[in-house]
C-alpha cells in the first residue's frame, strides 16, 4: 500500500488544513478521470474524541471542506478541474498505511494482493479474514475456513476492514 507521488504530494499540502479543523486525516484517494479529477479526502475524530465515543460529524467535514479548498486554491497542486469529496473513512474502512491496521489485530479484513498466493489451483489475489497479527514485513490472516495465510506487506494492493455487525 504505497502511494502515489501525487497522493503524497496532496498528503503534504492538505495534512495541516485538516489538522486546523481538530480533526485527524485517514487518508487521501486522487484519481485523475479527464479533465474533472476527483479528490477525496478521508478524516477521523482525534484519538482522545474516539475514547470518548465522538465520531466525525457533518459540520467537521463541511469544515475540512472550506480549509482544504482555501489550501488548494494557494498551492494548485491539481491540473483542471476536480470534484473535492470530504467523509469519515466508514465502518468498512480503506486502509492507506500499514501502520493503520495495528489497531485492528483481532479484527476482519479483506485484501487484495498485486500477487496471486497459495499453489496450485488455489492461487488467489484476494483474501479475507481475522487480522491475526502484523509487523513492518508481514501479515497473518486466518479465513473462516481455518486457512492460514503469512503476506508479506509489499504485495497488498489494497485492504479494507470488513464491517461485522455485533
Amino acid at each position: 500500500m504505497k502511494l502515489s507521488t501525487k497522493v503524497a504530494e496532496l498528503t503534504n499540502i492538505i495534512a495541516p488544513a485538516v489538522a486546523a479543523c481538530d480533526v485527524s486525516l485517514w487518508g487521501i484517494e486522487f484519481a485523475p478521470q479527464g479533465r474533472r479529477s476527483l479528490l477525496r479526502i478521508y478524516i477521523e475524530a482525534l484519538p482522545e474524541e474516539q475514547a470518548q465515543d465522538k465520531h466525525v460529524t457533518i459540520e467537521d467535514c463541511a469544515a475540512v471542506n472550506h480549509q482544504v479548498s482555501g489550501i488548494l486554491e494557494v498551492h494548485d497542486p491539481i491540473a483542471g478541474e476536480y470534484i473535492l469529496e470530504v467523509s469519515s473513512p466508514g465502518f468498512d474502512r480503506a486502509f492507506f498505511s500499514d501502520e493503520q491496521m495495528h489497531a485492528y489485530v483481532g479484527q476482519t479484513v479483506s485484501l487484495r494482493l498485486i500477487q496471486a498466493i497459495g499453489t496450485g489451483d488455489q492461487k488467489r489475489r484476494k483474501a479475507t479474514g481475522t487480522l491475526d497479527s502484523i509487523d513492518d514485513k508481514v501479515l497473518k490472516l486466518t479465513s473462516s475456513d481455518g486457512e492460514q495465510f503469512e503476506i508479506a506487506l509489499s504485495n497488498i494492493d489494497k485492504a479494507n476492514l470488513v464491517y461485522e455487525d455485533a
